[in-house]
């Protein structure tokens, strides 16, 4: 938990709009609840400075000069940055918004928007963001506990999770009980799993994510 709160504080919220008035006012509105503001006139200049290493959010106008919000969220799908993204956007933009949504924003919200009701997308964002980050660090770790099993210790995995037993294992494979009961063991240490019920959630974790 203290953990995640440090992350929570490192995290920034990132503007981009062209209106002077609209950036100074969300900074001053973002940074009196105690997080981080980096704010940019367009989209192009958020994307060469942005890294994706910390948490984030982005607050993107859809009609900005130059580079649309849309485009934006293309070149970072493209770059295979996941930030979360909140829409804000103008009457006449709603359907931009729409497509926006599609792509993968938080949410859209018309201008005017109350302040509340913006903070509480910025902070759904952030909480995305980190999750997602906490979610991949996971998962690579996994993959690499996965990497240091055999190639034996791999295929009596595959059994394993398939909810065969150490016998069963045994005559597929054509080896001793003893054997496999090794194999299982040293599956078990070098995954971190506590049971097989634990085992299987992990292989199903990282052939979801591969």
């Amino acid at each position: 938990m203290l953990a995640e709160m440090t992350i929570e504080k490192e995290a920034t919220v990132f503007v981009v709009d062209d209106d002077p008035a609209i950036r100074k006012s969300l900074r001053w509105l973002i940074e009196s609840v105690g997080l981080k503001v980096e704010t940019h006139e367009l989209a192009s200049d958020f994307l060469e400075s942005y890294s994706p290493d910390s948490p984030g959010c982005l607050v993107l106008d859809v009609r900005i000069p130059g580079m649309s919000g849309l485009e934006l969220q293309e070149k970072l799908r493209d770059r295979g940055y996941d930030i979360p993204v909140v829409i804000v956007s103008g009457y006449g933009d709603v359907p931009m918004a729409v497509r926006a949504m599609k792509a993968g924003a938080v949410d859209f919200l018309e201008k005017p928007v109350s302040d509340q009701v913006l903070l509480d997308y910025i902070q759904k964002g952030i909480e995305r963001d980190i999750n997602n980050k906490k979610n991949r660090l996971e998962n690579k770790e996994l993959m690499e506990r996965k990497k240091s099993l055999t190639r034996r210790e791999l295929e009596v995995m595959e059994h394993v999770v398939s909810g065969q037993s150490s016998r069963e294992i045994a005559e597929i494979l054509n080896v001793s009980f003893k054997t496999i009961e090794a194999h299982r063991a040293k599956i078990m240490k070098k995954m971190k799993a506590k049971s097989v019920p634990k085992l299987i959630q992990m292989d199903l974790q990282i052939k979801r994510d591969v």
